[in-house]
């Protein structure tokens, strides 16, 4: 089975840092694309940031100055740099893989349990 595992969310203050990571197991070729999707309680999920197999990335506007989406080197591990955190970046982080495009409207096949991200002021 495909299994989506993440980590590195938690609490911080506004200004700080996240790094969020998630890794793909039990698939045997690396993703075309993954990605990155957060939902805030009562809000629709939005994409926050997408990458290629080719290093190609996408971002929604709202975090593009301030995150980094990134792949190892296998390609099936994703990571999110989260700088100058705000409490509007407070949600539930979800990984996804297997996504039929690199759109922040992309359909994914694959996706993890969630991390919870809280910034507070």
């Amino acid at each position: 089975q495909v299994q989506l595992v993440e980590s590195g969310g938690g609490s911080v203050m506004a200004g700080g840092s996240l790094r969020l990571s998630c890794s793909v197991s039990g698939y045997d070729d690396n993703s075309y694309c993954m990605a990155w999707f957060r939902q805030a309680p009562g809000k629709d999920r939005e994409g926050v940031a997408t990458i290629h197999r080719n290093g190609a990335a996408n971002y929604a506007v709202s975090v593009k100055d301030r995150f980094t989406i990134s792949r190892g080197n296998s390609k099936n591990t994703v990571f999110l740099q989260m700088n100058s955190l705000k409490p509007d970046d407070t949600a539930m982080y979800y990984c996804a893989a297997d996504c039929a495009s690199c759109d922040l409207g992309s359909q994914c096949l694959q996706w993890g349990q969630g991390t919870q991200v809280t910034v507070s002021s």
